[in-house]
């Protein structure tokens, strides 16, 4: 079965490893920014993949993987909303403000009443966002190779075929994935990234992961 093309957008760690590992795992790929020289040291280890226009690069994606910062999501979803119409998109974003961390915990500027996902949906309505890759950091996203198992992924999203297809995603880059229904539960998703980085932040501890487990 041919697998559906990605369009990675983003020139950010995030963006750079989650396409090399659709690459790696057998996906054409191209991704987008605004500025290619910030990807050229990464394409000449990626010879295969395609480098483009944000515009580009959300035409060309059948899949589409929304890597940038919180602060721009919505601008940017929305300057390319016709382009998403349709497809589902892989949100990896998280609402962290311009602020430092106090005492390690991120600071963000949604509630608990919204979430960065669900406000991107709103600004792309005929788009399925489904959050995914927004509670680890970078260095796990792809085949992490944890010495307690496979670690969880939380997911969710308002279309069911868009959450599917995330969720075989998840299984081939070796995660097991918690699918949490709909857009709602982004507002407890994406807290989960303050969760994540406390560690690090604190005691410069980054590689762990959440696992999910069940009676």
């Amino acid at each position: 079965m041919t697998k559906k093309k990605i369009g990675v957008l983003g020139s950010g760690q995030v963006a750079q490893v989650l396409a090399s590992g659709f690459i790696k795992h057998g996906y054409d790929v191209m991704i987008g920014t605004r500025d290619a020289g910030k990807l050229s040291a990464w394409q000449s280890k990626n010879p295969s993949a395609k480098v483009g226009s944000f515009e580009d690069t959300a035409s060309f994606g059948e899949i589409v993987v929304l890597a940038v910062k919180g602060t721009v999501a919505e601008k940017l979803v929305s300057a390319l909303k016709s382009q998403l119409a349709g497809k589902t998109v892989i949100d990896t974003t998280n609402p962290i403000a311009e602020a430092p961390p106090v005492n390690g915990v991120l600071k963000f500027f949604t509630t608990y009443d919204e979430s960065l996902m669900e406000r991107l949906q709103k600004v792309a309505p005929e788009a399925n966002f489904v959050k995914s890759f927004s509670c680890v950091g970078n260095s796990l996203m792809v085949d992490p190779n944890m010495k307690e198992g496979k670690p969880t992924m939380f997911i969710c999203g308002n279309d069911k075929n868009a959450r599917a297809e995330v969720t075989a995603i998840l299984t081939e880059f070796n995660w097991d994935a918690a699918d949490m229904g709909t857009a709602e539960a982004a507002r407890a998703i994406e807290p989960l990234c303050m969760l994540w980085c406390i560690p690090g932040f604190v005691g410069n501890s980054w590689g762990h992961a959440f696992k999910m487990l069940k009676s």
